[in-house]
């Protein structure tokens, strides 16, 4: 307040608050009083102030144990840990980029207007025990086997890229395929869903690159069958780049993580052959691919 006094500011001010402050313990009654004394200052100053009650918040790469039980307990079935459940409450949630959307309409409407307690409408409410049951499942299905689960809903898609985002993919991946050989040739299972999704292949020349874009939402998987690649992933706003080597005549898949942008090098003098597998159709009104080179 006072940087913003010293300024002559008029800047439309939102408060990020939470519901702590219906809970009485230090953390809560301190957001309360500088919320108020924001509002205080608007209406001396006449600009706009929002003052925003946020339900739970979670998200790819949240701090484990720190801020939410989601990244706690996806961190630990990540790396070998066994989750405790200390106490089974309701919890009312707001995913991330749920979030980010309402903060981005208030600034987008440019709205002089002081709204001193705006509570943000949590969009899901799930019991801890039921959290830790799906996260379970996506540990035994998608982390130890491979198999990309089912989704009932927008939510268990958000809590799925969330829990994605604390697998160690230097260890994890490439993830090496079961191959089944014969006389005949061979035989490998390239993907076993439980959920839909958009099956496409692509064919690379020698040197070529193709990629250098992420997605927000995408759970998407790329799957060498001939020839060799290298995979190459960066998550976006961070340096270091992760580097998987493929080969065709050992079948294997990395999964791109969301906020990674990611791209695939045909490293051979063969053609390279790639199949693709999303979790959605391809929109090209809401495409989810943002260009950033690795």
């Amino acid at each position: 307040i006072d940087a913003l006094k010293k300024n002559k500011s008029k800047a439309h001010v939102i408060f990020a608050s939470s519901t702590q402050e219906e809970q009485d313990n230090v953390y809560g009654r301190s957001k309360q009083e500088g919320r108020k004394r924001f509002v205080d200052w608007t209406n001396e100053n006449k600009s706009g102030f929002t003052g925003l009650i946020i339900p739970n918040v979670f998200g790819p790469f949240g701090k484990p144990f720190y801020n939410s039980v989601i990244s706690t307990f996806s961190y630990q079935l990540c790396n070998d840990q066994t989750p405790k459940l200390e106490m089974d409450a309701e919890l009312k949630l707001i995913y991330i980029g749920e979030l980010v959307s309402v903060i981005e309409n208030i600034i987008e409407r440019n709205e002089i207007e002081v709204k001193e307690k705006y509570v943000v409408p949590h969009t899901f409410s799930i019991k801890v025990s039921d959290i830790l049951t799906t996260l379970n499942l996506f540990k035994t299905l998608y982390f130890d086997n491979g198999i990309i689960p089912d989704f009932l809903n927008t939510f268990e898609v958000n809590l799925f890229n969330t829990f994605r985002s604390y697998i160690d993919l230097e260890k994890h991946y490439p993830f090496r395929y079961n191959v089944n050989r014969d006389a005949r040739g061979i035989f490998v299972e390239i993907i076993k869903q439980k959920a839909g999704g958009q099956i496409s292949y692509s064919t690379t020349k020698p040197g070529i690159v193709r990629g250098d874009h992420f997605h927000t939402r995408k759970i998407e998987r790329f799957a060498v069958i001939n020839g060799k690649a290298l995979i190459k992933l960066r998550r976006f706003g961070t340096d270091h780049i992760f580097k998987f080597e493929l080969n065709g005549d050992e079948p294997s898949f990395v999964d791109m993580p969301v906020w990674y942008t990611h791209n695939i090098t045909n490293t051979g003098n063969d053609e390279l052959i790639t199949l693709f597998w999303v979790n959605e159709f391809y929109n090209p009104e809401d495409p989810d691919t943002y260009f950033e080179k690795v």
